[in-house]
């Protein structure tokens, strides 16, 4: 019987990475399959990594500080796995490379490819995945001016003279033209991740360079500088419209002069670019990463339907397995320091547990952490974690945990009964800020029947608006002695004691109330309609029909 080895989803050519790489950073040294094989996934990977089998297909690994001994013997044990237990290509630098890596590479029919020893892993690998990300959204229209930054760059690059690169607003490199023997050292450190030489750096300071690409458009000239090898450039800002109506700067495009002079039009091409750069930024801030809306997914924002093996393939995250589930809810709006207490969530989670993933839902923030089925460690890390940013940052955090989830296929309802935890217990945690759905359930219950009151004018009382509209008008407290008088439990002299009342003129009170109402406390049925929706009141919830 002949099985089918199952496929892994088309990706991006390699020789197309190479290309957007660049050989200022890589150098293909082994190809067994050539360069055309697709790449789809990437990961980084360090030696405990290499000990174990993955958990899905990565078509890229990136090795990190792994020393060539381990590099030679992880390759020859791929050699006895199927093709698609196997990565396609290995990222590695040049301490770890050397003919018996090429030729155990060879006979694993694994690509090898050598990073300068000087780039950022980081960086590599945000530049990889900047590039799968285009291809997985569809790749550019046929409109030659649609394109990614990486293509704007290299047409920046053809039509103006020299080489391109664009920079975030931080002068992170995000995409670059093709390099030549005439790339400066500034250049060539700026796409290995690396900040370029700080004299030159204090030049432009002192020169306002900066401050200039951030007030205006105009394309600035900064001429050669002998002493430090760095040569000619033209820079514009990148700049978009605000959502208030004020302008945004989203970063910087440089060109830097090699072995001939720029063209005549290059300060117009670039002018040009800068708008077009404005739009691919914008567009992609705006939209949502590959891994963003695998996350989504996962977490059930997309409904039934998931494919749940291959999101965890993607992620490198097993499927089965004991983990846990936390929610943070954040006592503000929504907005950007949601989005900064995401990343730091993200660190913090990492650090803990590795393999974790988080991502920013609305207003929430969201983290999976494999592996784990005791509450007690878990519930120990976020009580520090929320303890500790609310000590160095200020931020008022709650977290629900649902603890353990069978395996993935568990996520999204882990996830709601998080957001149940969330949702009834903002006003009062049983044990502080974080808290389980098992520790909650009188809370969360409640809260819920409550909302499901809240959401039927017809269950809320009549009876009460009359006592309520009667204190307004007379200036009385009958509401408020019934809930001190239901709080004691019917014990009269100990409420009276909390509100600070003689015992006879909360009973006077009492008497007065169900003369008004009708309700009778000594009814037990009276007693538990009244609590709920005293509780109701409190809540601030009125009927549709009633005036606030």
């Amino acid at each position: 019987m002949v099985t089918e080895e199952p496929s892994r989803p088309e990706g991006v050519p390699l020789r197309d990475l190479l290309d957007a790489l660049d050989s200022a950073v890589i150098d293909l040294v082994e190809a067994p399959d050539g360069d055309a094989v697709e790449i789809g996934s990437v990961a980084l990977l360090d030696g405990d990594d290499l000990a174990e089998a993955p958990a899905a297909p990565v078509d890229m690994s990136l090795l990190v500080g792994v020393r060539e001994p381990v590099v030679r013997r992880w390759l020859g044990e791929l050699a006895s796995r199927p093709a698609e237990q196997r990565p396609r290509v290995v990222l590695l630098k040049s301490s770890a490379e050397s003919a018996a890596v090429r030729g155990a590479a060879r006979r694993s029919r694994v690509a090898v490819v050598v990073v300068h020893r000087r780039a950022r892993w980081d960086t590599v690998l945000a530049l990889v995945r900047r590039v799968l990300d285009r291809a997985g959204r569809g790749g550019p229209s046929d409109d030659p001016l649609d394109t990614d930054l990486f293509g704007l760059a290299q047409i920046v690059a053809q039509n103006a003279g020299g080489m391109v690169s664009i920079e975030d607003p931080h002068s992170h490199v995000l995409a670059y033209s093709a390099s030549d023997e005439s790339a400066d050292e500034l250049r060539i450190l700026s796409i290995l991740g690396r900040e370029g030489p700080r004299d030159y750096l204090r030049v432009l300071q002192d020169w306002g360079v900066f401050d200039r690409l951030r007030r205006s458009d105009e394309v600035i000239d900064l001429p050669a500088h002998e002493e430090l090898n760095i040569k000619r450039r033209l820079v514009v800002g990148i700049h978009a419209t605000a959502a208030d109506g004020g302008t945004r700067t989203l970063g910087s495009i440089w060109l830097q002069q090699g072995d001939r002079p720029f063209k005549p039009d290059a300060a117009e091409v670039l002018r040009g670019a800068a708008a077009v750069a404005a739009r691919i930024i914008a567009r992609a801030l705006d939209a949502p990463s590959t891994e963003t809306l695998l996350l989504q997914r996962l977490f059930g924002v997309h409904g039934e339907g998931v494919d749940i093996p291959s999101v965890a393939g993607a992620l490198r995250i097993p499927v089965r397995g004991p983990a846990a589930v936390v929610g943070f809810a954040l006592n503000a709006p929504a907005g950007a320091q949601h989005s900064a207490l995401g990343s730091v969530i993200r660190l913090h989670a990492s650090s803990f547990r590795p393999d974790s993933i988080a991502t920013v839902l609305g207003d929430r923030i969201y983290v999976l952490l494999p592996g784990y089925r005791s509450a007690s460690s878990v519930t120990a890390w976020t009580r520090q974690l929320v303890d500790q940013l609310e000590a160095r940052r200020g931020a008022v955090l709650r977290a629900g945990i649902a603890i353990p989830v069978a395996d993935l296929t568990q996520v999204a309802a882990a996830r709601a009964e998080v957001d149940r935890v969330l949702d009834s217990t903002a006003t009062t945690f049983p044990r502080g800020r974080v808290t389980t759905l098992a520790e909650s359930r009188t809370a969360v219950l409640l809260g819920e029947i409550l909302d499901l009151l809240a959401a039927r004018d017809e269950l809320h009382d009549p009876r009460l608006r009359v006592l309520f509209d009667y204190d307004r008008d007379h200036g009385s407290r009958l509401g408020e002695s019934l809930e001190g008088y239901l709080r004691e439990h019917g014990d009269v002299r100990r409420a009276a004691a909390a509100l600070r009342v003689h015992p006879n003129t909360l009973r006077y009170r009492l008497r007065r109330a169900e003369a008004l109402t009708g309700i009778g406390l000594a009814d037990p049925a009276d007693r538990l309609l009244l609590e709920l929706q005293l509780a109701l009141h409190r809540r601030g919830h009125r009927p549709a029909s009633e005036p606030s």
